[in-house]
């Protein structure tokens, strides 16, 4: 039972809309800064060599990329609200999802052999709207209480109801 808590709890930290990220993609992060009291956005465009608990609330990229001739890795939550977007630009043929031996490489030996793939398709991320029903289900339901009215109350009720129809008949 306490699994099915944590579980809700998680999936109520997850963003409604993530674009689907894998090993080997070429993307851009946009991420939020907090300089003294505003936020300004930053952008970091690399390779995607890592991705973990591609399911879970805590899923987590690792980008990396070379800049003047020095390897820079990030790692971003998917889900964080401090990661504003994540756009695709390039998507590579690859056959693991640790892409750690980039590492070790530098110049022609560090590519990775590109495919094609719709570029608006996959950075379009909407939200998908879900049935009336499937909503009313999920809602958590609360106890059925009947309600028991007292003499004093039905009373009430019944002089209202008069003083209502009275007031119809005088117009």
């Amino acid at each position: 039972m306490s699994f099915s808590i944590l579980k809700q709890i998680g999936d109520a930290q997850k963003k409604k809309a993530v674009v689907d990220v894998r090993s080997g993609d070429t993307v851009k992060v946009t991420q939020k800064i907090k300089e003294g009291n505003k936020f300004r956005l930053q952008t970091f465009e690399g390779v995607v060599i890592r991705v973990d608990r591609k399911e879970s609330h805590t899923a987590r990229i690792v980008v990396r990329k070379v800049t003047s001739g020095v390897g820079v890795e990030k790692s971003y939550l998917i889900h964080s609200p401090l990661v504003e977007k994540i756009e695709i630009t390039k998507r590579s043929k690859v056959r693991r999802n640790n892409l750690s031996y980039l590492r070790q490489r530098s110049g022609k030996s560090a590519r990775l052999q590109g495919k094609d793939f719709d570029r608006n398709a996959v950075n379009d991320v909407t939200v998908p709207e879900e049935p009336a029903e499937e909503k009313a289900e999920e809602a958590v339901e609360a106890p059925e209480v009947e309600v028991v009215e007292t003499p004093a109350e039905e009373a009430k009720e019944a002089e209202k109801a008069e003083e209502t129809k009275d007031s119809e008949e005088a117009k």
